[in-house]
């Protein structure tokens, strides 16, 4: 017997705006330390919540900041560092991460 597929309850906007307010020092601390952050974002909204927190992060640290998404996971890693694919942000393939 085939079990169906889990689903996903999407974020209520509060849990949105707890999430991203959770978030932003998290990676901010990782950045700081290592100058790259990776976490699983396979679905649009964790796509859109960790991009929206890289943005935010990216204001606090006055420093630019990019996301790169491949469709399980994402890297937030500073503007121009090495984690940077040559030609600026783009849509990753594979699972090169």
């Amino acid at each position: 017997m085939t079990l169906p597929a889990p689903t996903r309850t999407p974020l209520t906007a509060d849990e949105k705006i707890r999430a991203e307010a959770n978030f932003v020092p998290l990676v901010a601390g990782h950045l700081a330390a290592s100058g790259r952050f990776r976490i699983s974002a396979d679905t649009p909204e964790l796509v859109e919540l960790f991009q929206n927190v890289a943005h935010t992060v990216g204001e606090r640290l006055g420093r630019p900041v990019v996301s790169y998404a491949n469709g399980r996971y994402m890297v937030i890693t500073f503007a121009g560092s090495d984690d940077e694919p040559a030609g600026g942000p783009q849509v990753l393939t594979g699972d090169p991460l």
